[in-house]
C-alpha cells in the first residue's frame, strides 16, 4: 500500500525558536569569543560604511545635524531590530544599512531636496513590506537577473574607487599610509585576522591626520547625544520613479539576499519572509529620521558567524545591536569627529572599504550570464545621464534588462550557463 507524501506547507511568517532564551540562557552563551565578534562587527560597521554616509551626505550638501540624525537612525533604531531578532530565531541576524541605497541617494539629492527623498524611502519600505506580507519576494529576487543587478552597483559603486585614486594624488600624506596599511594587513592573513584591514587604514588614517594638523573640529558641541531631525516627507513622482524601484533591488536582491547567502553558508536558516517583512516595516521607521532603508546586512552577519558554536552565534548579534545603540545615541559626537578630517581621510576610507564590494559585483556581473546585458546597464550608469530627471541607475537597470531580454533569451532558461 503506497501513502502519498503529506505536503509540507511554508508558513508565511516563520515562527521563532521556542523556547526564547531568558536572562540565564543569554549569560550561559554568551561568551569572549561571541562579544569580540560582536564588537568587530560593529566596528566594521561604523567605520568604512559610515563613511560612505558622509561622503554621500556632503556631496549632496546636507547639514551635520541631518548626517548626525541618519547615523542615529541606521544604528539605534536598527540595533534594536538587531537584538529584538537575534532572541527571537537565536540566529545572527544583524540589520542595517542598504549601501548601495545609500550611494544612490548622492545624485539624487543633486536635483531632489531630501523631503523628496525621505519620500522615496517611505514608499521603498511600504513596497518592501507588501512584498514580505505578500509572500512574493522569492519570486521578485529572483525576476531581475543578478548579473544586471550587481553591473548597477559596480556603475554606483565605481566612483568610490576613482575617489581613492584621486585622494591619493591630491593628498598623499593622508591617502598613501592608509592605502599601505590596508594592502599589508590584506596581504598578511594571520596580522589581518587581528587587526582588520579597514580597521587598520582607519587607526593610520587618524595618525596620520594628528600628525599633519588638519583635525578641525571647530568649537565644542553643546550637544553630544543624538538629536534625531524629523522629516517631513514631500511626495514627488520624480523621486519615486527614480530611488523606489532601485533601492529596493539593492534591500531585496543585493543586501538581502547577500545576507541570507551568508548565513546559510554558516549553517543557519534565516526566516526569509520575516526578515523582508522587517526591513520594509523598518525602512518606515528609520525614513522618518532622515535615514535610509533597513536591510539585513551580509559582512557584518558573516563576522558575527565567524567563529563558535553555530547555536551561540546569536549572542555575538546580541552583543553588535546593543553596541550599535549605544553608537547610535552619541551619533552627533562621531559625526563632528568624521567631519572635521580632510576631505581625503573619508573619501579612501569609503574607498578601500568598498573596493572588495566592487570586486565582487564585477565578478558576478560579467562571469557567467547576461554579460551583454550586465555590460549596457554599467555603461549606462556610470554615464550618469538623466533622462526626464531619473537617475542613471534605473535606467540602466531597464537598459540592461531590455537588451538581456532581446539578445540574450537563453540565458533566461534556468539550466543556462
Amino acid at each position: 500500500m503506497h501513502t502519498r507524501p503529506v505536503p509540507v506547507r511554508h508558513r508565511l511568517i516563520e515562527r521563532p525558536v521556542r523556547p526564547l532564551p531568558g536572562p540565564r540562557g543569554l549569560v550561559h552563551d554568551l561568551g569572549a569569543v561571541y562579544a569580540v565578534n560582536g564588537l568587530i562587527g560593529l566596528i566594521f560597521a561604523a567605520t568604512g560604511p559610515v563613511a560612505v554616509i558622509l561622503a554621500v551626505g556632503r556631496q549632496g550638501g546636507l547639514s551635520q545635524a541631518e548626517l548626525a540624525s541618519w547615523i542615529f537612525g541606521v544604528f539605534f533604531l536598527n540595533g534594536i531590530l538587531t537584538v529584538l531578532a537575534c532572541w527571537l530565531y537565536r540566529q545572527p541576524l544583524a540589520f542595517f544599512w542598504t549601501i548601495p541605497g545609500t550611494v544612490l541617494v548622492g545624485p539624487a539629492l543633486g536635483h531632489l531636496s531630501l523631503p523628496e527623498v525621505v519620500g522615496a524611502f517611505l514608499a521603498t519600505g511600504l513596497l518592501v513590506l507588501v512584498l514580505g506580507l505578500s509572500g512574493w519576494v522569492r519570486r521578485a529576487m529572483a525576476a531581475i537577473p543578478m548579473p544586471i543587478v550587481m553591473a548597477m552597483v559596480a556603475g554606483v559603486f565605481l566612483r568610490f574607487g576613482v575617489d581613492l585614486v584621486l585622494a591619493l594624488g591630491r593628498d598623499v600624506a593622508i591617502a598613501a599610509p592608509m592605502v599601505a596599511l590596508f594592502v599589508l594587513l590584506s596581504a598578511l592573513p594571520s596580522l589581518g585576522r587581528l587587526i582588520p584591514p579597514i580597521i587598520g587604514a582607519l587607526l593610520v588614517g587618524a595618525a596620520a591626520v594628528a600628525v599633519s594638523g588638519r583635525f578641525e573640529p571647530g568649537p565644542v558641541a553643546a550637544h553630544w547625544i543624538a538629536a534625531p531631525v524629523f522629516q517631513q516627507p514631500q511626495w514627488s513622482l520624480q523621486a519615486m520613479v527614480e530611488l523606489v524601484i532601485p533601492l529596493a533591488v539593492t534591500v531585496l536582491v543585493v543586501q538581502n539576499g547577500q545576507g541570507i547567502a551568508v548565513l546559510r553558508s554558516a549553517g543557519h536558516q534565516p526566516p526569509i519572509n520575516v526578515i523582508t517583512i522587517l526591513c520594509g516595516a523598518w525602512s518606515l521607521l528609520t525614513a522618518a529620521v532622515g535615514a535610509v532603508s533597513t536591510c539585513l546586512t551580509g559582512p557584518t552577519n558573516a563576522l558575527l558567524a565567524a567563529s563558535g558554536e553555530r547555536a551561540r552565534h546569536y549572542t555575538a548579534g546580541i552583543v553588535c545591536g546593543l553596541l550599535a545603540i549605544l553608537f547610535g545615541l552619541f551619533a552627533p559626537l562621531f559625526t563632528r569627529l568624521m567631519l572635521a578630517t580632510p576631505g581625503a581621510f573619508i573619501a579612501t576610507l569609503g574607498g578601500l572599504a568598498m573596493l572588495r564590494v566592487l570586486q565582487a559585483s564585477f565578478v558576478t556581473a560579467f562571469s557567467s550570464r547576461f554579460t551583454l546585458g550586465a555590460l549596457i546597464t554599467f555603461v549606462v550608469t556610470v554615464a550618469d545621464l538623466k533622462i526626464l530627471n531619473i537617475g542613471s541607475a534605473f535606467w540602466g537597470l531597464v537598459a540592461g534588462f531590455a537588451v538581456s531580454w532581446l539578445l540574450e533569451r537563453s540565458d533566461f532558461t534556468p539550466d543556462a550557463g
